[in-house]
């Protein structure tokens, strides 16, 4: 998984930084007048990502009327949006002020039209294009990605039965384990909570245990 240095959430001083994006990729559609809008919306880790998700639903979408975009990086340092053909105004700012104001970064949304035969007016496609967009975005739901530490902690069988018992107290998961003549656990956590962990694994198993860091990655909670 890609690591970001963007936040969108608040911290207390020296805590891990928080990010704030799209739980999922989703398509949602709807009709206007006889157009026919479709949401895309999905999380992009890097501008190449966002273009690769945009030529994807233009390929998918190759026969429709217009197929709108914005997207948003790095807390909103990076907005981009393309009307597409549309009336200047009219498609890409409104999807991109719903990207802005979702609470969300490193997202892209693709709003697809199909023209019906009826004019909206310049009115109705921003409402249009808004409501699409903001359709998208509420079905894929947000997500608050952390720095979570995963330690691999090798001690003895004895020893293993105390960890497992105190797994849970400690806000750890246990990812994986390998049985040898030891044990090794691959424990996950927050960041912010690897050296309690740290510690009581000493006091556990009074300093027999060996615990090392294997990687730091962002893990998903929901918002």
């Amino acid at each position: 998984m890609k690591k970001k240095q963007t936040a969108t959430l608040p911290d207390g001083e020296g805590e891990p930084k928080k990010r704030v994006t799209l739980a999922k990729s989703v398509s949602v559609e709807m009709e206007e007048r006889k157009s026919v809008f479709i949401g895309h919306a999905a999380p992009v880790a890097s501008e190449e990502e966002a273009r690769a998700f945009i030529d994807e639903k233009r390929r998918e979408f190759h026969d429709a009327t217009h197929n709108v975009y914005a997207y948003l990086l790095n807390g909103g340092a990076i907005a981009r949006y393309s009307d597409d053909g549309e009336p200047q105004g009219t498609a890409g700012v409104p999807v991109l002020n719903v990207v802005k104001l979702s609470g969300a970064t490193d997202l892209c949304v693709v709003v697809t039209r199909y023209f019906g035969g009826i004019l909206l007016g310049a009115g109705g496609l921003v409402r249009a294009y808004g409501a699409s967009a903001r359709q998208a975005v509420e079905a894929a739901g947000l997500a608050v990605f952390e720095p979570w530490s995963v330690l691999r902690v090798s001690l003895s069988y004895s020893d293993y039965q105390k960890l497992q018992s105190a797994i849970p107290r400690l806000g750890a998961v246990e990812d994986s384990c390998d049985f040898g003549s030891d044990v090794t656990s691959v424990c996950a956590m927050l960041s912010s909570r690897e050296e309690d962990f740290r510690r009581a694994v000493a006091e556990l198993t009074a300093g027999r245990a060996s615990v090392t860091l294997d990687r730091v990655e962002e893990r998903a909670s929901p918002a």
